[in-house]
């Protein structure tokens, strides 16, 4: 993996070679069918996002593919692993980095690292270096002599990934890893996921925000109810529902009649002095429709244009708008 233009060990990557592949993934709690059979294709140093309302089974998921449970039926391979067969090679392919973090606050960011090295059997030296080499990489350097107790929630999240990184994974599962982070920090920990997956890296995505999938994913995943109801690239699943459109605003009430009149299909709110009107966001039919008003001599003093978001994907895959539920998980 090269990380921060460094190469920390010799591990290379084969691109022919699925970071993740599962076939007909079932899993249950007693009666309570959790997964009913998904299909998971993830290929090599890219981001899969996988959304889905409360209780759809993603962290389900997450556990079976990370070894930390069983899986009752289906084929899985991870890094070309069986997580029943080869447990252990699994874990020493993987990092997993929850929602909660698991930094001890009692301990500098530097001893974090030092003992992350210890658990993956590292020598001294090269524990060392390797510590050294990610509180550069996660601009920890100074913050490193310190307790993390002293740490913002943004720094912590950052040394909480560069713990994960020490045992250097090809695939990392991350379980909404930016919850609770002020938009900076959001940010920032969402280029140090970007330089990674240039690195060769594999990122496993769950995620309660669906513009952060929306920034980051290459491929999407819905899952509702333990099954896939979707999946492609963001764009590919925002072509697939309605809901583009463009709101216009109006000086006055009379302009407003007139262009409610000509437009035709439109909904108008007197109060806001403004028509939505059902459109694709295409270039030529936004102008088209603005000759069409010029040419009524109607002046438009406002214009949004809307098109469909992962907000609007998941709220017609899976029946819930994501803002009604306490977190996509």
């Amino acid at each position: 993996m090269i990380l921060g233009g460094r190469k920390l060990c010799g591990m290379t990557h084969t691109p022919s070679q699925p970071a993740i592949v599962a076939s007909g993934l079932r899993k249950s709690f007693g009666d309570k069918v959790v997964l009913d059979g998904i299909d998971l294709h993830v290929s090599q140093g890219t981001i899969f996002s996988m959304l889905g309302p409360n209780g759809a089974g993603k962290t389900t998921t997450v556990h079976i593919l990370s070894t930390l449970i069983r899986a009752d039926g289906g084929e899985i391979r991870v890094a070309g692993h069986d997580p029943t067969r080869d447990p252990d090679a699994v874990r020493a392919a993987i990092g997993l980095t929850g929602q909660f973090s698991a930094v001890d606050k009692l301990l500098t960011g530097e001893e974090n690292l030092r003992l992350m090295a210890d658990l993956h059997h590292l020598g001294r030296r090269e524990g060392r270096r390797r510590a050294g080499a990610l509180l550069e990489r996660f601009d920890l350097v100074e913050a490193g002599k310190k307790t993390a107790a002293t740490y913002s929630g943004g720094m912590q999240r950052r040394l909480d990934l560069a713990m994960t990184l020490v045992g250097d994974p090809q695939v990392i599962f991350l379980d909404e890893p930016t919850t609770g982070l002020d938009p900076r920090s959001r940010r920032g920990l969402w280029q140090i996921i970007r330089d990674l997956v240039a690195g060769g890296v594999t990122i496993f995505l769950t995620t309660q925000y669906l513009d952060e999938a929306d920034q980051l994913a290459d491929r999407v995943a819905v899952l509702d109810h333990g099954r896939l109801v979707a999946e492609g690239t963001p764009a590919e699943l925002k072509r697939r529902v309605a809901g583009g459109h463009l709101s216009l605003q109006f000086a006055d009430a009379a302009e407003l009649d007139l262009a409610a009149r000509v437009l035709g299909d439109v909904t108008r709110d007197d109060d806001a002095l403004t028509v939505q009107v059902p459109h694709d966001g295409g270039v030529r039919s936004l102008r088209a429709l603005l000759d069409r008003l010029d040419d009524a001599s109607i002046e438009v003093a406002g214009l949004t244009v809307h098109t469909p978001d992962l907000d609007d994907v998941f709220l017609a895959l899976t029946g819930q708008d994501k803002k009604e539920t306490e977190t996509v998980r």
